[in-house]
């Protein structure tokens, strides 16, 4: 009879046992992917929803004084700055945060679009050397500089970022469907989408 109770007590004693550690290899499991996952998805980093083409022109001109302000000295030149910029998000500033019981990535907050990069080709035209004032090496360095600035300057009215804006919800699908591919899910619940950019994001993963 002891010996009888002795296995009842050794095989529930090992039943115990094993499911310990079959409910934390399961916890390690869950917790390596979703660090792996968090991981996949910031070395996506950097999402570009929209291009954008510029073409402008731009006067330069830049005037010294010598002889105690006697005499100036004017160099000058016509810029036709060709740009390709590039509007999209930037992962790394996502907000995710992984609920492991439930496999599932909580989106918490999605940053803002912004230019990505800016490709600049200048071509110079009706360049004028001063008599005192002439075009240096580090003129042109600075006048790339200037030409990239100008072209920052022109993207917020371009309407560029609202239509970025438009494209998150492609974005957000991108995510969801790096979550899918290990059998989680993406919960978004927290960014108030309304149900047209909901079915949008249900149509963007088809």
């Amino acid at each position: 009879m002891e010996i009888f109770i002795g296995l009842i007590v050794g095989i529930l004693v090992s039943m115990v046992v094993l499911w310990f550690f079959q409910k934390k290899r399961a916890k390690v499991k869950a917790h390596t992917q979703s660090v792996i996952l968090l991981d996949k998805i910031k070395k996506v980093y950097k999402f570009i929803t929209v291009e954008g083409d510029f073409a402008e022109i731009y006067h330069y001109e830049n005037t010294k004084d010598r002889f105690l302000s006697l005499i100036s000295s004017k160099k000058k030149a016509l810029i036709v700055i060709n740009a390709k910029a590039q509007i999209g998000y930037d992962f790394s500033k996502v907000s995710l945060q992984a609920n492991e019981k439930q496999k599932t990535i909580v989106l918490g907050a999605f940053p803002q679009p912004e230019v990505l990069s800016i490709q600049t080709d200048l071509n110079y035209y009706d360049k004028k050397d001063g008599m005192f004032n002439k075009f240096e090496a580090s003129d042109l360095t600075e006048l790339n500089k200037e030409a990239k600035q100008h072209i920052l300057d022109k993207i917020p009215e371009s309407g560029l970022f609202q239509v970025a804006q438009k494209e998150a919800l492609e974005a957000i699908a991108l995510i969801e469907n790096i979550v899918q591919t290990i059998g989680w899910k993406l919960d978004y619940s927290a960014l108030e989408l309304d149900d047209t950019a909901a079915k949008l994001i249900d149509k963007t993963k088809q």
